[in-house]
C-alpha cells in the first residue's frame, strides 16, 4: 500500500473523493481514520468495498450525495440532512463513517428524534474490529462489562440487583437511624453491622471495578466513581476517628464534623444512576446544558438583583418607622423574590403596599417567563440523551446477546 507518500482516493457511489494521507488521519470520521492504520490488504477489505492498489483507490458502495454533506460538516462543523433523502437512511450513513447524532444540527436532531419514536427504529453503529486478545485480556473485558454495563448478561444484571438492593438496604438503615426508637445500644448495634456489611460490598465493587478498568486515570476522573468515592470515605474516616478518639469522647459528642461525614452517605443514592438510565440521562442532560443552566442562573440573578431592590424601597425604604420588617433589607428581600418568581410562595413574608403588591404581581409572572425560556434547550436535550443512551444500551445488549448465542 502506498500510505504516507501519496494520496488516497475515496469512490463513493461512483463519486470520487481525494485526500491526502496526513488529512485522512485527521478527518473526524473513525472508518477512515481506522482505514488508515491497516497494514494488509485484507484489514482494508473489511473498511471498504474493494481497493485498486495501483491508483490507492478505496471502493465505497455508499450513499455519495450523503457522504458529499458529510465532507461539508468536515470541512465548515455543520452537518445537515440531505434534502429529500430519509432522516434515517442518512442517520445510517452517518453510522458507518463513524459520526452520531449529536453531530446534527438541532433542527435536524429534533427531525431524526422523532422520525426514530415515530418508527421505533434503533441502529446499531459497527465497532471497530479487534485484535486477537490473550485469555487473560478477554477474561478482564469479561468482568469490566460484568462491573460496567448492567445489562451484558445474566451476571450482570444479577450484580446490578445485588447492588441496588444493598442501596437501598443502606438508604434505610440511615434514615432509620435517625428514629427516637432506633438509639437504643442494642439496636445501634444492630445498624453498625449492617453500615459495615454494606460499606465492605461497596469497597469491594469499587476495587474490582478500579483493577478491570481499562484506564486507570480515566477510571478515576468519572463522575459516578468520584461520587462512589465520596460515599465510602466518610465511613471510614468515622471509623478511624472512633478508634483513635474512643466511643464516648468529648469529640464524639461534639463532633459536627463526623456527623456531616456520616450523612454524606446520601451520596449512594445517586449510585443508583449506575442501573438507571433515567438517571445517567438526567446527568449527561446537565452536563450538555451547562450554558442553558448558566444562562438561568443569570436570569434569576438579574431579576433577584432589580425586584429585590424595588421592593426594598417600596416596602420599607419609603417609610422607614412605619414600613415593613421583612423587607428591611436587599438581601432580606431576595428570599421573597426567589419563591415568587418560582412560584412557591410560603407566606412568611409579602409586600402589603398597593405598590409592594403590584411589584409582586409583576415579579411572578416575570419569573414564570424567565424560567421558561431556556427549557425548551433542556427538554430538547434531554430527549436526545435519552434516545442516544437507549440506543447504546440496545447495542450493547445486541451485540453480547449475540456473543452469547454463538
Amino acid at each position: 500500500m502506498k500510505f504516507g507518500n501519496t494520496c488516497c482516493t475515496l469512490n463513493v457511489g461512483g463519486r470520487r473523493f481525494s485526500f491526502s494521507a496526513e488529512m485522512m488521519k485527521r478527518l473526524p470520521l473513525s472508518r477512515l481514520s481506522r482505514l488508515h492504520r491497516c497494514v494488509s490488504e485484507s484489514e482494508l477489505l473489511e473498511l471498504c468495498d474493494d481497493y485498486d492498489r495501483d491508483s490507492n483507490e478505496f471502493f465505497f458502495d455508499r450513499h455519495s450525495e450523503a457522504f458529499s454533506f458529510i465532507m461539508l460538516y468536515v470541512q465548515h462543523g455543520k452537518l445537515r440532512f440531505v434534502p429529500h433523502m430519509c432522516e434515517l437512511s442518512f442517520y445510517n450513513e452517518m453510522l458507518y463513517w463513524g459520526l452520531e447524532s449529536a453531530d446534527l444540527q438541532l433542527c435536524c436532531q429534533r427531525r431524526l428524534d422523532e422520525r426514530m419514536s415515530d418508527c421505533f427504529v434503533h441502529f446499531f453503529p459497527e465497532e471497530a474490529p479487534r485484535s486477537p486478545e490473550e485469555p487473560r485480556n478477554r477474561w478482564l473485558e469479561r468482568m469490566r462489562r460484568t462491573f460496567e454495563e448492567p445489562t451484558s448478561s445474566v451476571a450482570a444484571q444479577i450484580l446490578a440487583f445485588v447492588s441496588i438492593l444493598f442501596v437501598i438496604v443502606s438508604m434505610v438503615m440511615m434514615c432509620a437511624s435517625t428514629l427516637p426508637d432506633w438509639k437504643s445500644a442494642e439496636t445501634l448495634d444492630q445498624h453498625r453491622v449492617i453500615e459495615a456489611v454494606c460499606i465492605g460490598w461497596f469497597t469491594a465493587e469499587c476495587i474490582i471495578r478500579f483493577l478491570v478498568s481499562r484506564d486507570k486515570c480515566e477510571f478515576v476522573r468519572r463522575p459516578l466513581n468520584i461520587i462512589d468515592l465520596l460515599a465510602i470515605t466518610p465511613y471510614y474516616i468515622s471509623v478511624t476517628a472512633t478508634m483513635l478518639t474512643g466511643e464516648n469522647s468529648q469529640l464524639q459528642r461534639a463532633g459536627v464534623t463526623l456527623r456531616v461525614l456520616r450523612i454524606m452517605r446520601i451520596f449512594w443514592v445517586i449510585k443508583l444512576a449506575r442501573h438507571f438510565m433515567g438517571l445517567q440521562t438526567l446527568g449527561v442532560t446537565l452536563r450538555r446544558c451547562y450554558r442553558e443552566m448558566v444562562m438561568l442562573l443569570v436570569f434569576i440573578c438579574v431579576a433577584m438583583a432589580i425586584f429585590s431592590a424595588l421592593a426594598q424601597l417600596l416596602e420599607h425604604g419609603l417609610d422607614l418607622e412605619a414600613g415593613n420588617e421583612d423587607y428591611a433589607s436587599i438581601p432580606a428581600a431576595c428570599w421573597w423574590v426567589i419563591i415568587s418568581m418560582t412560584t412557591v410562595g410560603y407566606g412568611d413574608m409579602y409586600p402589603v403596599t398597593v405598590a409592594g403588591r403590584v411589584l409582586g404581581g409583576v415579579c411572578v409572572v416575570s419569573g414564570i417567563v424567565l424560567l421558561a425560556l431556556p427549557i425548551t434547550f433542556i427538554y430538547h436535550s434531554f430527549v436526545q440523551c435519552y434516545h442516544e443512551l437507549k440506543v447504546r444500551s440496545a447495542r450493547c445488549s445486541h451485540s453480547l446477546s449475540t456473543d452469547f448465542i454463538n
